[in-house]
């Protein structure tokens, strides 16, 4: 028995830039994530016969998103734990309950300027698949900081790649094209 195409799918997602400033005084400098990349299309294919379900879960190029940005001093400083917390979420333009989405990351690297005494910084955590939530923030990773500070330090992180998952497709998800926003905020962790 074959179905005819109108059973093919195709989800999109899109990855905004999401900047989230700290404000505790006017001499604060906000840290930034930036976003690169491109938008993923994922194409199911159409059932060709009674009884073949799809695969159900689908994966990007490891490199799908780039990760950089600066953490200044100044919200260095701030940090009780020594670490940045990069969070996720994602918000649907058109989406179905059945699907859910993940993502994970690989490399990065950190360098820190200015005047610093024992400085590291590292990336840690995400490197095995998150479950992207809609509307509410999970942990991603961290950027984890030590040493003493000095005069204008900054943390810069980059080419920190990430990939995203969606699993729940199934005959059962009416067929349409759905779409979503993944958005990545940083903060203090």
């Amino acid at each position: 028995m074959k179905i005819n195409n109108r059973f093919f799918r195709e989800i999109r997602l899109k990855k905004y830039l999401c900047i989230i400033p700290l404000i505790i005084s006017s001499y604060l400098t906000g840290q930034t994530i930036t976003v690169g990349g491109s938008n993923w299309t994922v194409s199911v294919p159409a059932i060709t016969e009674a009884g073949t379900n799809y695969a159900g879960t689908y994966q990007s190029a490891t490199n799908l998103i780039t990760l950089s940005g600066t953490l200044p001093g100044s919200f260095l400083n701030l940090l009780t734990s020594g670490a940045a917390r990069v969070s996720v979420h994602h918000t649907p333009t058109t989406w179905n309950s059945n699907l859910h989405l993940y993502a994970k990351r690989s490399g990065g690297t950190t360098s820190i300027s200015g005047l610093c005494l024992g400085c590291t910084a590292t990336i840690n955590g995400g490197t095995t698949f998150v479950e992207i939530p809609q509307a509410v923030d999970t942990a991603f990773f961290t950027i984890n900081f030590s040493g003493v500070l000095g005069l204008g330090n900054s943390v810069t992180y980059s080419a920190i790649n990430g990939q995203l998952q969606i699993s729940g497709v199934s005959v059962i998800v009416p067929a349409t094209t759905y779409s979503t926003q993944i958005v990545f905020t940083i903060g203090p962790n």
